[in-house]
C-alpha cells in the first residue's frame, strides 16, 4: 500500500470547531461530516445543567497517488501518525472592523488598531504549538497563551480510536482584565475571549516511509443555535465561487435541479423557523414555499410551461448594477456595506455570481431534472473517493458567508484567492515567521497589498479579524432594524435579518409547538392551532435593559438562549410540515416577558439623551403598532460605521430604516 502513496493531505481543509461552557467529559460533539446529516436530536447541543456542548472538528488522513486519486485513509492500523495543532487568538492586537476593507465603502478610510498604545505580544493569546501521537489515548490542552497576564485556555486535543485528531475550542470564556465596559458591537478594548484558529498538520510514516502532508486549519467559532439549518449563501458557495472564477476549479457543466436549484430554494423556506418574515413568505402555507410538492413539480420542469415562474424567481433575486438599494429583492438578508444612512447597494446582500449563473440557467430552461443520489448521511457511507470532498464541504456548509459585518465564522479575508495554497486550503507561513507591522492604521491598499495580510496565515490570522468579544456581536445581529434617518417607513419590522441560520431572530417556543402538536392532552381548534403555529417569539427576549446592558448581559449568559432544534409532528393530518424547528426551553427566566420583548431594535445618535430616546421609541411604537417595551433603543456602532450618527441629534424622526 505505501508505495501506491505519493503524498497525504488532512481532511476537512478547513475544520470548525465551537466553543461551549459544558465541563463534562461528554459535554461535546462532532461537528457535520457530510452535508447533509441526520438532523440532531432533540438536547445534543446542551448538558443536564443547561451549559452549552463544544463542537469538535475531526480531521482524517487520505493518502493519494501519484494522479491525485485517493488511495486509502490513513489511520493507526496502516500508518504512524503525530498531529500538531497551533492555534492561537489575535484579536485584541488586530485592527478594529467597521466595514470590510474590500469593499469601494471604505476607500479613501482607514481603521485603527485595537488596544492602541498597549504591547501587542501582551495582547496575543498564543499557546505554541501542541503535538499529539495518534492512538496513545492521551489528551493535550491548549493552555500557555496569556492576554497581559491572565491564563486563556483555548480548548484541547485528542484523537479518536482510528487515531483521527479530535480539535476542542474554548469554553466561551470572555472577560476584561479591568472590568472596562461593553460598548461596542465589536471593538471592546480591554476584553479577550477565547476564539481561536490555526494551523493543522501531521507527521506521517507508512511502512516505515516519511510521507508528506499537506496540511489544514482549524476555525473555532461561537456556539450554532440553530444547528440543522442552513443560510442561503454558505462559506462553501463562496469559495466555490471563488475557486470556478479564478480557473482552479471547473464550473459544472450541467445545471441539475436536484442537486444545484432546489437545495438553495429549499433553504429560503427552512429559515422560516429562525425569521417570522421569511415564514410569512416561504413558510409553511406562504405564497413561495419552496418545500412543496407541487411548486416544485412546476419549477423542476425544463419545458416552456413554467418559464415564466423560473424566471420570476431568478429575476427577485438581488443584482447590484439593477437594484441599488432595492431592499425588497431576494435575498432579504443585511449586507457588507449595512448603514443606518445608507448608501451602498452593499447595504443588502447577493448570492455568489455562481449561484446566480446557475439560476439563471435554470431559468432559461438549460437544466436537468434527473434523481440524484443526493449526499449520505454518514461519511463512511460515501465512496473513499467522495469522502474528502464532502468533508471539506460539510464543514463550510455550516458556515455563514452572509453579510461580512464582520460575520460569524470568519470574515471577508476568506474570499480572496491569495488566502489560498489550493482550493479549500489556506495557505499557511512557515511557523516562527513573523508577520510584517502594518501600522498604527490599517488601510484598505495595505490589506490587499502584495505584502499585506491577505496572503500565508499565521495562528490566529482568519479570527483576528472577527469581533470581540463574540458575544458582543451575536446579540447585535438583529433582525429589522428602525433608526431616526429620516429615511421613510419601513415595511417589515421582521426584515431585512443578519445571520438568522446561526442567530435566530424569531423561532417557534415549545409552548407553540406543543399546541400545533396536540401535545400534553391538549385539544385546541384549528384556529387556536394556526395562531399557535403563526406565532414566533423574539429569540433575543431574555435579554433585559438598554443595548449595552444586553451586551453586558449576552457576554456573560450566551448559554442561556435556547437552541433550534429538530422536531417531529405527530398529528399525522399533513396539515403542518413532518418536521419542525423548535426552539428549546431558554435558560432565562421569562416569566411576564412578552414573546415580542426585544423585537425591534431602534437606533438613535450617540448624543440622544433619555428624553430623546423615549421619544423615538414612542413615537416607532406608535408606527408599528407594538409596544414601547418591546423595543430597544441606543447607539449601535454596527449600524454607524462612518461615524455619521455619533453627534448628529435626533432630529425629526420621518420614518425608520
Amino acid at each position: 500500500m505505501s508505495d501506491g502513496i505519493a503524498y497525504a493531505k488532512i481532511h476537512p481543509a478547513i475544520g470548525v470547531a465551537r466553543v461551549g461552557n459544558s465541563t463534562r467529559d461528554d459535554g461535546w460533539y462532532y461537528g457535520p461530516e457530510t452535508p447533509d446529516p441526520d438532523p440532531m436530536p432533540a438536547g445534543s447541543l446542551k448538558d443536564e445543567t443547561g451549559a452549552f456542548k463544544r463542537q469538535a472538528a475531526r480531521f482524517r488522513l487520505y493518502g493519494y497517488d501519484s494522479t491525485g486519486k485517493v488511495v486509502c485513509e490513513l489511520t493507526n492500523d496502516n500508518a504512524s501518525i503525530e498531529w500538531g495543532v497551533h492555534v492561537a487568538n489575535q484579536k485584541a492586537a488586530w485592527y478594529e472592523f467597521s466595514l470590510a476593507l474590500d469593499i469601494p465603502d471604505m476607500q479613501g478610510r482607514s481603521t485603527p488598531r485595537r488596544n492602541k498604545g498597549i504591547d501587542r505580544s501582551s495582547l496575543v493569546i498564543d499557546p505554541g504549538r501542541k503535538t499529539l501521537r495518534a492512538g496513545t489515548g492521551q489528551s493535550v490542552e491548549f493552555t500557555g497563551g496569556t492576554f497581559q497576564g491572565i491564563a486563556v485556555p483555548l480548548g484541547r486535543m485528542h484523537t479518536d480510536e482510528s487515531g483521527r485528531l479530535v480539535v476542542l475550542g474554548g469554553s466561551g470564556r470572555s472577560a476584561a482584565k479591568n472590568s472596562e465596559p461593553l460598548h461596542s458591537f465589536g471593538n471592546n478594548d480591554g476584553w479577550y475571549d477565547d476564539i481561536s484558529d490555526g494551523p493543522v498538520t501531521a507527521t506521517v510514516t507508512v511502512g516505515g516511509r516519511p510521507i508528506e502532508v499537506r496540511p489544514a486549519w482549524v476555525v473555532v467559532g461561537p456556539p450554532n443555535y440553530a444547528p440543522d439549518i442552513k443560510t442561503v449563501r454558505t462559506v462553501y458557495d463562496l469559495l466555490l465561487d471563488l475557486f470556478v472564477s479564478t480557473g482552479q476549479l471547473p464550473r459544472p457543466a450541467q445545471v441539475s435541479f436536484k442537486r444545484d436549484i432546489a437545495p438553495l430554494l429549499e433553504r429560503f423556506s427552512n429559515l422560516q423557523w429562525v425569521n417570522k418574515g421569511f415564514a410569512t413568505h416561504f413558510g409553511c402555507d406562504g405564497p413561495q414555499d419552496f418545500t412543496t410538492t407541487e411548486l416544485q413539480r412546476r419549477l423542476s420542469q425544463p419545458g416552456n410551461t413554467y418559464r415564466e415562474l423560473r424566471r420570476q424567481v431568478y429575476t427577485a433575486m438581488r443584482d447590484y448594477e439593477r437594484d441599488g438599494l432595492a431592499p425588497m429583492t431576494w435575498p432579504w438578508f443585511y449586507g457588507d456595506g449595512m448603514a443606518s444612512r445608507p448608501k451602498s447597494p452593499r447595504q443588502y446582500m447577493t448570492l455568489s455570481a455562481l449561484q446566480m449563473d446557475m439560476l439563471l440557467r435554470w431559468s432559461k430552461g438549460d437544466f436537468v431534472d434527473t434523481p440524484g443520489p443526493g449526499f449520505p448521511r454518514h461519511l463512511e457511507e460515501a465512496p473513499l473517493a467522495e469522502q474528502p470532498g464532502l468533508l471539506d464541504r460539510a464543514a463550510l456548509d455550516f458556515c455563514l458567508a452572509d453579510a461580512f459585518h464582520p460575520g460569524c465564522e470568519v470574515t471577508w479575508p476568506i474570499r480572496h484567492a491569495t488566502m489560498f495554497a489550493e482550493p479549500f486550503r489556506i495557505l499557511h507561513r512557515p511557523e516562527g515567521q513573523a508577520e510584517p507591522d502594518y501600522g498604527e492604521e490599517l488601510t484598505p491598499e495595505k490589506a490587499q497589498a502584495s505584502d499585506g495580510p491577505l496572503h500565508a496565515q499565521g495562528p490566529g490570522g482568519l479570527t483576528r479579524w472577527m469581533a470581540i468579544p463574540w458575544q458582543t456581536d451575536t446579540a447585535s445581529c438583529r433582525s429589522g432594524y428602525e433608526s431616526t434617518a429620516g429615511l421613510g417607513a419601513r415595511y417589515d419590522p421582521h426584515l431585512p435579518t443578519f445571520w438568522p441560520a446561526r442567530v435566530p431572530n424569531h423561532v417557534l417556543t415549545e409552548r407553540d409547538f406543543q399546541i400545533v402538536n396536540k401535545e400534553g392532552g391538549l385539544t385546541p381548534s384549528e384556529d387556536e392551532r394556526a395562531a399557535a403555529f403563526a406565532n414566533r417569539a423574539s429569540w433575543l427576549r431574555g435579554l433585559r435593559g438598554t443595548y449595552k446592558e444586553q451586551l453586558k448581559q449576552a457576554a456573560a449568559e450566551w448559554h442561556r438562549f435556547g437552541v433550534v432544534e429538530t422536531r417531529r409532528y405527530t398529528v399525522g393530518d399533513n396539515r403542518y410540515p413532518p418536521h419542525f424547528q423548535v426552539e428549546s426551553v431558554p435558560g432565562f427566566d421569562l416569566e411576564g416577558v412578552p414573546d415580542e420583548r426585544n423585537l425591534v431594535t431602534l437606533h438613535v445618535p450617540q448624543t440622544a439623551d433619555d428624553t430623546a430616546q423615549d421619544t423615538a421609541r414612542t413615537d416607532l411604537a406608535e408606527d408599528l403598532g407594538i409596544a414601547p417595551e418591546n423595543i430597544t433603543v441606543g447607539y449601535i456602532d454596527k449600524l454607524d460605521p462612518f461615524g455619521e450618527d455619533v453627534a448628529n441629534g435626533t432630529g425629526n424622526r420621518q420614518g425608520s430604516s
